[in-house]
């Protein structure tokens, strides 16, 4: 008997359980059933409660895909609806993966899925992906993960989190500082999704610091969100906490100059030997910056097999970019490179940073002043920290040690 049930993409338009009694009645029967995906149909609150007394009883169920499930309900259907499947699985033990994602929640609905992501500590697996989630919803289930990783340790159990995705949610930088917090007690992801979300600087300095914590991560999303130097400062201070990371995407994050000269730097110290996927497009990026990269390839990213630089400054046939073709194909990755078919003009006296940027950097340094006569009023400073001054000039320097060895 097969272990899967699907209903996925039949278009089905189910308000009541006598909607789907066809469909239930095949469920019902699959007793060693593994995986239910329900996606790409309209369901209504009473189909999905129907759906949720069914899921009870499956004591083998692995994978939930519950991903386009509302289309065309009305908003004060959804919570409800929700409620109920979230509910039924809250203390499923078998459970890996839910996806939820493609789901107008908004920030509303958010609440429906608390019960669950606070009481099951068994899932590894939490795909939340385009439901206009918004700053307060994302507090809520980031909070809720909080909760969760507490509750583990509490339990003395292990915490299961492996991956996560919460992309297209506009979480702005409202929710970072409970995603930060969640990262930190959820030590053992291995992957996090966080596209387009208009995270800023701040917020990615908050998302760095917490996952700064998941040592065995080894993919990581952010691409088009807005890093700018305090951002990228924060991702590069931490890559080395990353060893065993495959993919990294800050695609449209406005890296910079400086940030993209810190990134190369950093991975030409070998921080990241195991990466294989790395995407780079429209961040300002300039030929200093790719020949860095020529030089970390060379000498420590033998596995890259994906690279993507589109749309940065500077020109497809620069012999930048000759370097950095026989540096891949040194190991035998000559088509990782992407088409370079849509590249900014090198722009010289170009100003590093905007005003805002410089703003939220000058508020930053204040802060650590801040924190600096703390320590030396209660005692606890001991050795000076390295600025941050400090550690963009040590980039630089770095980069222009590697531009003359070549």
């Amino acid at each position: 008997m097969s272990k899967t049930f699907s209903i996925l993409g039949k278009n089905l338009k189910a308000n009541t359980a006598a909607d789907l009694q066809p469909y239930l009645s095949e469920l019902e029967g699959m007793d060693d059933v593994e995986e239910v995906h329900f996606g790409a149909n309209s369901l209504g609150v009473e189909a999905c409660q129907a759906i949720a007394e069914v899921l009870k009883g499956k004591k083998n169920l692995k994978v939930v895909d519950l991903a386009d499930i509302f289309t065309g309900r009305l908003i004060s259907e959804i919570p409800q609806a929700l409620s109920a499947l979230c509910d039924a699985l809250s203390q499923s033990t078998s459970l890996v993966e839910l996806d939820l994602s493609d789901n107008a929640f908004g920030g509303r609905c958010a609440d429906a899925m608390v019960p669950f992501l606070e009481n099951n500590t068994h899932f590894s697996i939490f795909k939340l992906n385009n439901n206009g989630l918004g700053p307060i919803g994302g507090s809520i289930i980031a909070k809720a993960l909080i909760k969760n990783g507490e509750k583990c340790q509490k339990e003395g159990k292990e915490l299961n989190l492996r991956v996560l995705v919460c992309g297209r949610n506009r979480l702005e930088n409202g929710s970072s500082s409970d995603w930060k917090e969640a990262f930190s007690l959820h030590k053992g992801l291995r992957e996090v999704k966080m596209p387009q979300n208009g995270i800023r600087m701040e917020g990615i300095k908050n998302l760095s610091e917490g996952l700064s914590h998941c040592k065995e991560l080894e993919v990581l999303d952010l691409q088009d969100n807005t890093a700018t130097k305090v951002g990228t400062r924060a991702i590069v201070q931490h890559l080395s906490s990353w060893k065993n990371l495959r993919q990294l995407n800050l695609s449209d994050c406005l890296l910079g100059k400086s940030g993209g000269i810190g990134l190369m730097t950093s991975l030409s110290n070998g921080t990241n030997p195991s990466l294989e996927v790395l995407k780079l497009q429209y961040n300002e990026l300039d030929k200093t910056a790719v020949e860095i990269l020529s030089v970390a390839i060379t000498q420590h990213l033998k596995g890259l097999r994906e690279l993507e630089l589109n749309g940065n400054r500077f020109a497809e046939d620069d012999e930048c970019v000759e370097g950095l073709k026989k540096a891949l194909e040194s190991w035998g990755n000559e088509d990782a490179l992407d088409e370079l078919d849509d590249m900014e003009e090198p722009e010289s006296g170009e100003e590093e940073e905007a005003s805002e940027e410089d703003e939220a950097e000058s508020e930053e340094e204040e802060e650590e002043k801040e924190e600096k006569s703390k320590e030396e009023v209660d005692g606890t400073a001991k050795l000076p920290a390295v600025t941050d001054k400090q550690t963009d000039d040590l980039a630089d320097m770095l980069a222009g040690a590697h531009v003359e060895a070549k």
